[in-house]
């Protein structure tokens, strides 16, 4: 990640004045991209109450995550590494080079939709592609740029 700069935040809206109005909702929940997951990888769930509470932290402390909870509602996170077989062998191969040898961590909030990545920005693009946007996400026009960008990455416009 590195600091947003004029051009960039100029072609995100462009990006969006392009597609938005082609855009409708289509976010899948949380559950959705775990079994998303679980469908295509090998994973390994984690039961340590600190990974889980990354994933709830990151929720309650980023105001547009935590407004995509349900009203009374709290986070609800499952973690698990992702296994170096399968289709997980292509993640790992395309491993970014900061992680390479170690575990490939993701979370998801069950609650929200929200997912994190760490250890490869090719699987957080395929699960961004995957998960689509919402109404308010379609009018966030660094949202609709990224996800357009997932959606070339993967062949899926």
């Amino acid at each position: 990640m590195k600091p947003a700069t004029p051009e960039m935040v100029r072609e995100w809206k462009k990006i969006h004045k392009q597609y938005k109005d082609r855009l409708k909702p289509n976010r899948k929940s949380g559950q959705e991209i775990v079994d998303y997951l679980l469908s295509k990888y090998s994973l390994t769930p984690i039961n340590d109450s600190k990974a889980k509470q990354v994933v709830s932290l990151n929720v309650l402390k980023n105001e547009p995550l935590r407004e995509k909870l349900p009203e009374g509602v709290e986070p609800n996170p499952v973690a698990f590494y992702l296994e170096n077989e399968g289709e997980g062998k292509k993640i790992y191969q395309n491993q970014d080079e900061m992680f390479k040898g170690r575990k490939i961590f993701i979370g998801v909030d069950l609650a929200s939709g929200y997912f994190m990545v760490e250890g490869s920005s090719m699987l957080w693009d395929e699960l961004c592609a995957f998960q689509g946007l919402d109404a308010k996400d379609i009018e966030n026009y660094y949202c609709v740029a990224q996800y357009i960008s997932c959606l070339k990455r993967f062949n899926k416009l």
